[in-house]
């Protein structure tokens, strides 16, 4: 499967084909529960290091819009 965008890749080799960020092994899945649990982004940017902000918005972005589009 091709990458998702330039932020997120599913990767068979990379945990098993779970979307990650780019250049990391932290599943994108880890942002969203992070959120959920009551975190900021700022405190899932200190526990994933690897992960910019840019990143973590920009996927958030793309989830946006994938949620909001009409298929």
């Amino acid at each position: 499967m091709p990458p998702v965008s330039n932020v997120i890749v599913r990767d068979p080799a990379i945990l098993g084909g779970t979307p990650v960020f780019r250049g990391t092994r932290v599943p994108l899945q880890a942002l969203f529960d992070s959120l959920e649990g009551g975190e900021t982004l700022e405190e899932f940017l200190d526990g994933f290091p690897g992960v910019t902000r840019e990143m973590a918005i920009a996927a958030l972005e793309e989830a946006q819009q994938l949620l909001s589009s009409k298929a």
